[in-house]
């Protein structure tokens, strides 16, 4: 994959990582249209809270540009094969494809890893999230009004999801 004939190189988010992953998500937040978290995390908060798989950071000329991970939506084990979906992009590297990019390789991994169903909680508002996901297979497949508030604002969100085509085909 290349950003003006460049690669990108995925791999592993790593805890030593954590300071710049971090800040792409603190840019996140300040978007106001990316996350009802208002508050970085810390290492082990976001470690306990995303799944051991699937975490995946995207560096391009040596640059962390992005990353996305998986977070399971139960512990019961019924649903051990459906994740929900972060996937964020540094504000520096936003419009240029790298979302579709950090995504389709997230769903890569995610196949390889036997998830059959990606889904994403999404603001309505953020619309080039939402085309993303929808280009990469994702449909609509729910509106929740009101979930949430985020600076004593109620927010909505838009539900998707995207079923494998390969994992849990039969």
């Amino acid at each position: 994959m290349t950003i003006y004939n460049k690669e990108i190189v995925f791999r592993t988010i790593k805890a030593d990582d954590w300071p710049l992953v971090a800040e792409i998500y603190k840019q996140g937040i300040d978007t106001g249209n990316a996350t009802f978290q208002q508050e970085i995390p810390t290492w082990d908060e976001w470690d306990k809270g995303h799944l051991s798989i699937c975490r995946i950071i995207a560096v391009f000329e040596k640059e962390i540009i992005g990353w996305a991970a998986l977070s399971a939506v139960s512990g019961r084990s019924v649903y051990a094969g459906v994740a929900e979906v972060s996937v964020y992009v540094s504000a520096n590297h936003r419009g240029q494809k790298n979302g579709t990019r950090i995504l389709a390789k997230l769903i890569q991994e995610s196949e390889l890893n036997g998830i059959w169903t990606l889904q994403a909680s999404v603001f309505p508002e953020n619309i080039l999230s939402i085309k993303i996901q929808e280009n990469l297979g994702f449909r609509k497949v729910g509106y929740r009004e009101k979930i949430g508030k985020v600076n004593n604002l109620w927010r909505d969100t838009l539900i998707l999801e995207r079923r494998s085509k390969v994992v849990g085909a039969n």
